[in-house]
């Protein structure tokens, strides 16, 4: 009988690594039965999808209050689907509020559970890794810090390194791309990045671009360029751009393209720093929620910044301007101040260059693979 695997991702990041992991573990056994909750990625990879991550991709705390009723019937879809395919191991991946639940509904019906990549159990809530140890029969993790911790704990864990380092690298030249584009390879080009849901660039993208505006002032040849996230509907984005006069050409798909033509870029906090790390492109992180939300999240994160890139460095390389210190004068006056000082930029990519160097290397969603097809042989 082949091989029945679930995989749960919640988020959009995790339906992008698990498709990766469904290719690899599709090329190493063929006949691998694949299904769980995910989004278009892991469809297109091949896995029968019950629930669509675009029912679950919720922001903040009190994101989860207003949605809770989709988030139960979601956990009961894939509770019956459990129960009818028997799939022979479930692997979590990340979004751990429902993730953790499941594992229990899992360890209760003895069905084998992975978990691939981590909760952030470093930011916050770290009373966790008990339940993680209690619950989860292997964790693969995707930075070597969560591999010292995990052991401490006594927890079953490997690193893989990071699935990133196998996407990040642009297929064309930046001239190339910028000619694309409609934009000069001679100009200094500043991108947007306002994150990937609606809510994100809602609160976000108004303050990119104020920002833009200022910099604009002082620097009048730079060119901007703003990536928009799968799915989300140009308009969204060209209302806004139109309110503040502003040349702004947008682009859709080709995050590292878009990166590697980059001079400097604006973040909004989330995998997309760590993206822009690897590029070894310049940032500063920007990050807004709802009064309620930033109240919330300061009472659980432990740690003094939020930019993954800075966790993984272990100290902050990269500037932050989050909720009330996301003014566009300060986050204008970092770029200004960066981008005139060749000694800064120099330093910034030094640091990045660490970053991408901790991740380890290429390879590691067929790691994660092999870790977890040996699961089922073992």
């Amino acid at each position: 009988m082949p091989k029945r695997i679930m995989i749960i991702a919640g988020e959009s990041s995790g339906d992008f690594h698990s498709a990766s992991l469904i290719h690899a573990l599709k090329t190493m056994d063929s006949d691998l039965e694949i299904s769980g909750i995910g989004g278009e990625r892991m469809r297109q990879a091949g896995a029968k999808i019950y629930v669509d991550i675009s029912e679950l991709s919720i922001i903040g705390f009190t994101g989860v209050l207003a949605n809770l009723k989709k988030i139960k019937q979601a956990f009961s879809t894939v509770l019956s689907a459990i129960d009818a395919q028997a799939p022979d191991v479930c692997v979590l991946v990340d979004y751990p509020g429902f993730n953790l639940k499941l594992a229990s509904e899992l360890k209760k019906r003895k069905i084998p559970v992975i978990y691939y990549i981590s909760p952030q159990i470093w930011a916050w809530w770290p009373g966790r890794i008990k339940t993680i140890k209690r619950l989860v029969d292997k964790m693969i993790v995707v930075f070597k810090f969560e591999e010292a911790l995990y052991k401490e704990y006594g927890v079953d864990v490997s690193f893989v390194g990071h699935p990133l380092l196998d996407k990040a690298y642009p297929q064309i030249s930046r001239e190339d791309f910028l000619k694309k584009l409609g934009l000069s390879s001679h100009k200094q080009t500043i991108g947007l990045m306002p994150g990937s849901r609606r809510i994100e660039v809602e609160r976000i993208l108004p303050i990119l671009l104020k920002s833009a505006k200022i910099i604009r002032q002082k620097l009048p040849q730079v060119q901007f360029a703003l990536l928009k996230a799968p799915g989300l509907a140009d308009n969204i984005f060209q209302a806004k751009i139109k309110k503040f006069d502003l040349p702004v050409v947008l682009c859709e798909n080709q995050t590292y393209e878009f990166l590697n033509s980059c001079d400097f870029a604006l973040v909004a906090s989330g995998t997309a720093t760590l993206e822009t790390a690897i590029m070894q492109t310049p940032m500063a992180i920007v990050y807004n929620v709802s009064f309620l939300n930033w109240l919330i999240a300061r009472m659980l994160i432990r740690l003094p910044f939020i930019g993954l890139v800075n966790v993984v460095a272990g100290k902050k390389i990269i500037p932050e301007f989050i909720q009330f210190q996301a003014r566009p004068k300060s986050i204008a006056g970092c770029v200004l101040e960066t981008l005139g000082s060749q000694e800064k930029l120099a330093k910034i990519k030094a640091e990045l260059e660490k970053v991408r160097a901790s991740l380890g290397t290429s390879g590691a969603s067929e790691r994660a693979a092999k870790l977890i097809l040996n699961s089922l042989i073992s």
